[in-house]
């Protein structure tokens, strides 16, 4: 991977926004608890958003829009 170019890495990184999304809105719970390692901060923020599954169902749809968005701008780019 550390030989990709910036392309190939937006466009892994816009996939990776659409596939996480994706995870967040069938299941926001254990998509929070899938991101729950690192500071403490960060751990605080994803036990918030395991509690609040309709909250991380929103972020999941952005996180989709954007990654829509991303990968149809970086197309208009190329």
């Amino acid at each position: 991977m550390m030989f990709m170019t910036p392309t190939r890495w937006k466009h892994f990184a816009a996939m990776t926004l659409i596939g996480d999304g994706v995870m967040a809105l069938i299941h926001p719970q254990k998509d929070a608890l899938a991101w729950k390692k690192g500071p403490k901060p960060w751990q605080r923020l994803m036990g918030e958003l395991h509690e609040r599954p309709g909250l991380t169902r929103v972020i999941g749809a952005a996180q989709i829009a954007g990654g829509i968005w991303w990968a149809l701008r970086q197309e208009r780019e190329d």
